[in-house]
């Protein structure tokens, strides 16, 4: 992926939202990316809103941790540093993580679609 300041400003304007609704994941619940994706009206952009997530690190206060795959695993992991930082991150909110997996996924699961009233 290009660096975040070389990409074009529409792309910057999708990450901007994604971080948007990454910030209102509640501490303790999860969602997906393409959760997200269908959230913000691009139901196939999942794999964008996982590039917002990468970019994420260099923004404040976005909870990256709290955006997995649709299966509750975490996909995004080798993202962090180190990358075990995304399970410790979540099993301080109280969310079990085995086999970077989410350990009853459907109970953490926070859909944003449902949540905001997209």
């Amino acid at each position: 992926m290009k660096n975040f300041e070389t990409i074009s400003d529409q792309t910057k304007d999708f990450f901007q939202r994604v971080f948007e609704i990454t910030r209102l994941i509640p501490e303790g619940r999860v969602t997906s990316y393409g959760s997200i994706a269908k959230a913000l009206g691009t139901a196939k952009s999942s794999r964008m809103v996982g590039w917002a997530m990468n970019a994420s690190h260099r923004e404040k206060d976005i909870p990256a941790h709290r955006v997995v795959n649709r299966n509750g695993v975490l996909t995004g992991k080798m993202h962090f540093n180190p990358p075990e930082l995304m399970q410790e991150r979540l099993e301080r909110e109280g969310i079990k993580v085995i086999d970077d997996k989410i350990v009853d996924f459907e109970s953490h699961f926070w859909d944003p679609q449902i949540e905001l009233g997209s």
